[in-house]
């Protein structure tokens, strides 16, 4: 009896922090669709037909690793460099987001996959 007990504390735990956890990544996500509209990124880039077609976004969460996400956000320069792309106008470097804003956008990001 005290062993079901106890399982089923475990278990009564485990379903807590895990809603807790998924509670916080769409509240993160969330803040990165902010952050998204916020920076006026749909000016160059667009979201389920929402924005600059030229830089369509949908599945970059398939195509590109979240540190690469990140470099393309704060590195455009370089990351263009990198992948030889040739997008004009170049994508600038966007090394003013605070932290948690650009973690957040990021996770946005990542969410978009095909």
């Amino acid at each position: 009896m005290r062993q079901r007990v106890f399982v089923g504390g475990l278990f009564v735990v485990f379903v807590s922090l895990t809603a807790e956890g998924l509670f916080a990544q769409q509240a993160t996500i969330e803040r990165g669709q902010k952050v998204y509209a916020d920076q006026k990124c749909a000016v160059c880039h667009a979201i389920g037909g929402k924005g600059n077609q030229k830089g369509a976004l949908d599945g970059v969460g398939s195509k590109l690793s979240a540190n690469d996400t990140r470099s393309w956000i704060v590195s455009a320069p370089e990351m263009a460099a990198k992948a030889k792309a040739d997008r004009k106008p170049l994508m600038k470097s966007y090394t003013a987001i605070p932290k948690e804003d650009l973690d957040a956008l990021v996770a946005y990001l990542q969410t978009l996959k095909k």
